[in-house]
Formats: structure tokens, C-alpha cells, sequence
């Protein structure tokens, strides 16, 4: 029963960590787009809004996940670095973002809250996972 308390415990805080690594994603993606991005998704039903944040959401997901696996049952060391790449993995998502919105026309915040579907929303999620993917790989 001691086991069970234990893992159950280790899993409330991983998930603490990583619902708090999704907020600040969540706060990151917002400043990026312009207008409340929970305006755009819910009220808007803005699909490419709602996909930038998602791909975010999956890339910090992917991160977290990488980071406990790495961690080899030491759980200081898994919460730790979950948290610590899970940070770097959004500076270098929002980077990343920068880099994109500089190399593209226009401002790809206003192209990915526009409400019909365009194209750079895809390249764009795509960056956030390959990001996630690329940090994830890092850690193994």
C-alpha cells in the first residue's frame, strides 16, 4: 500500500509540474497572437488559434514525458529536470516563433488568429512539435 501512496504522489507532482509547464505555454501562446486567445478559441472558434496553442500544448507534453523517462526512478532529479526542460523547451518554442514571424511575410500572429484556415498555422505547429521532439531526443 506504501508503493501505491508513493506512486501516486510521484504522478500528482509530475502532473503538477507539467499543468503549470502547459499554463505558461498557454500564457506564451497568448502574447504571441493577438487578441484573447481564449476569445479566439472559444467564442471565435478559431481553428488556426486553437491549433498553434495545441501544438504548443503536445510539444511541452512531449518534453515532460522525455524528462520523467530520463529521470531512471530518481524522482528529484525527474521533477527537476522536467521543470527545467520543459522552460527551455518554451524559450526555445517562442525563439523559434520569432525566427519564423522574421523570415515570413507579414506577422504570422495576425496570419494564425485570422478565421479562415491559412496555411502558416501548419508550419507553425509543426515547429512546436518539432521543437518538443528535437528537446525530447536531447534528453534520452
Amino acid at each position: 500500500m506504501q508503493h501505491l501512496v508513493t506512486d501516486l504522489l510521484v504522478t500528482l507532482a509530475y502532473g503538477v509540474v507539467g499543468v503549470v509547464l502547459m499554463g505558461i505555454g498557454y500564457v506564451l501562446v497568448d502574447l504571441a497572437t493577438p487578441g484573447r486567445l481564449n476569445h479566439l478559441i472559444w467564442t471565435e472558434r478559431n481553428r488556426n488559434a486553437a491549433l498553434l496553442l495545441a501544438s504548443n500544448l503536445a510539444g511541452v507534453g512531449i518534453i515532460v514525458v522525455a524528462s520523467i523517462a530520463a529521470s531512471e526512478d530518481d524522482f528529484v532529479l525527474g521533477l527537476i529536470g522536467a521543470a527545467a526542460y520543459g522552460i527551455l523547451g518554451l524559450v526555445i518554442m517562442a525563439a523559434a516563433f520569432m525566427l519564423l514571424d522574421l523570415a515570413t511575410p507579414g506577422r504570422l500572429g495576425e496570419l494564425l488568429v485570422d478565421p479562415e484556415p491559412h496555411p502558416a498555422v501548419w508550419v507553425s505547429a509543426v515547429v512546436h512539435l518539432a521543437t518538443g521532439a528535437i528537446i525530447a531526443a536531447a534528453i534520452s
